[in-house]
């Protein structure tokens, strides 16, 4: 069973920053000698909620796929990228995900097909997107980005959210966990700013490439702002 990770890296104080800035041409090198990861890329991230144009210089991120969950975890303890990433970050949380739906293409390829298509999610969710920007819809494009991040920011339903991205401006991914189907449908297709924002996309053609999924929530190690984000949605299950 293919499955996806998400590791987060908090870096703190100004040398460890200028250090992962220089791993994304360096860690790529590792990152092609790493035979067990179907699929990678390294990621910078957003301020505030995280959907915004301005970088966050001190959050990075690397996202993988696997042949398997075993293989999945073994790489993110033993690999020299994450170990070193680890030991340098002051925080690190990595979330595993088994992906349930996915359509469109990132860089050519779909990496997150499921074993099984068509299954349905029932319980907590993650829903991943990732679109490359045309450089000519660009300004429309960011000038949405705020109401939606505020949107997404006060929405009680929303466990984790985080925008990350390869390029700034250009390459943009957006990762959140939501209880479940109907609270993310909701945020995504209602008649508020998002819902609105995927009608202008439709319509402007504002997208070169773009990709969309869903993941079943599989565990996570590590901790993030103090603590695991996935402890909410488990007391939750529990009352």
């Amino acid at each position: 069973m293919p499955v996806t990770s998400l590791s987060l890296f908090r870096f703190d104080g100004l040398l460890p920053r200028l250090w992962v800035i220089g791993q994304m041409g360096a860690a790529r090198l590792a990152l092609r000698r790493e035979r067990r990861a179907l699929f990678w890329k390294l990621c910078g991230s957003g301020t505030g909620e995280g959907f915004t144009p301005r970088p966050n210089w001190g959050v990075w991120a690397i996202l993988a796929t696997w042949p398997d969950e075993a293989t999945a975890r073994s790489a993110i303890a033993d690999s020299p990228v994450w170990q070193t990433w680890r030991a340098r970050a002051g925080e690190s949380w990595t979330i595993f995900l088994d992906p349930l739906s996915a359509r469109g293409r990132w860089a050519g390829v779909n990496p997150f097909l499921p074993e099984t298509p068509g299954q349905q999610a029932s319980g907590p969710l993650a829903a991943l997107t990732r679109a490359t920007v045309r450089p000519s819809r660009a300004f429309k494009f960011w000038d949405r980005v705020p109401s939606i991040s505020a949107t997404i920011g006060s929405d009680p339903n929303v466990a984790f959210k985080i925008g990350i991205g390869e390029v700034p401006l250009l390459h943009q991914v957006t990762f959140s966990i939501w209880p479940d189907t109907a609270s993310m449908a909701a945020f995504a297709r209602g008649d508020g700013p998002h819902g609105r924002a995927i009608k202008a996309v439709r319509d402007g053609n504002w997208f070169d490439e773009e990709l969309y999924a869903r993941f079943r929530l599989l565990g996570s190690m590590g901790s993030w702002n103090g603590g695991d984000p996935l402890a909410s949605l488990t007391s939750a299950k529990a009352a």
